[in-house]
């Protein structure tokens, strides 16, 4: 990361920290308590040690509060589902010193918070996790582009949604924040019967977000929308692999716990990898 301060990420710049990163040559005007005299002794040229400097964290969440996200079957809404995931980031990331901040997003951006390292600023986050309701359609993509321009520091940009959207769109969006050098996350909920479409009898099928319902019989759609999310979930994908994304699709009715853990190990891998 990029940070202004001292903290528990690994810097793009060297300093000093007890990580090491790489041997180089010297050059005048280098630390002399920074040579490795080792290496000088075996090779009879001057080397000095470089570490990895130790940053803050900035956290940028997006939580969309579209109609579509007030669906649950099992007990959970999706909304509620990215509340428990968006809570929980914040709590670690203001623990461990890092600055977060949250800006909710419907027809139109609803809240925001910009991001804070202060933990006093946590119970702000959670009241406008509380607060947050569906309702609405979703501006995710323009609120995703203004973002990209808006946050002129490098940070971790963590997106809740279900992104029911025209995936060129959102490839837009990713390439934007890309761009701009923004580390991004994104966390796709969908509930399970969005999944399997287990519905055994003629139904009124009504859009969240304000469209017009519709009357169908499920046994002469099942195939057309399965092929049709099938579609939509491998593009969506090959885009969030294509633009680097770190990219986790949930279903609600996994343990939201379960879920950031394995949040969590991902990211300490991908840093080993780097």
């Amino acid at each position: 990361m990029q940070g202004s301060v001292s903290g528990r990420h690994a810097s793009a710049q060297r300093g000093s920290s007890v990580e090491f990163a790489e041997y180089r040559r010297y050059v005048q005007g280098d630390d002399l308590r920074r040579i490795d005299w080792r290496a000088f002794g075996r090779t009879d040229r001057y080397y000095v040690k470089e570490f990895e400097a130790d940053t803050n964290l900035r956290c940028c969440m997006v939580l969309d509060t579209s109609g579509s996200m007030e669906f649950g079957s099992k007990g959970i809404s999706k909304i509620e589902y990215a509340k428990q995931l968006a809570g929980a980031l914040a709590y670690l990331a203001v623990q461990q010193g890092d600055a977060v901040g949250i800006s909710c997003v419907a027809d139109e951006k609803v809240a925001e918070l910009p991001p804070r390292r202060n933990p006093a600023h946590l119970s702000a986050i959670f009241d406008v996790l509380e607060q947050a309701e569906p309702q609405g359609e979703t501006r995710l993509v323009p609120i995703l582009h203004e973002l990209a321009e808006s946050v002129a520091q490098r940070a971790l940009i963590v997106i809740f949604s279900d992104f029911f959207l025209p995936t060129e769109e959102l490839r837009d969006c990713f390439e934007h924040l890309r761009f701009r050098k923004h580390d991004i996350t994104v966390f796709q909920l969908l509930d399970p019967m969005e999944l399997a479409f287990e519905f055994q009898r003629p139904m009124r099928f009504l859009d969240m977000e304000g469209g017009p319902s519709v009357f169908a019989d499920p046994t002469e759609i099942t195939d057309r929308y399965h092929e049709a999310l099938a579609t939509f979930l491998s593009d969506f994908k090959k885009m969030m692999l294509e633009s680097g994304t770190d990219y986790h699709r949930v279903t609600t009715d996994v343990s939201y716990e379960k879920v950031f853990m394995d949040f969590l190990a991902c990211r300490h891998d991908s840093q080993r990898v780097r």
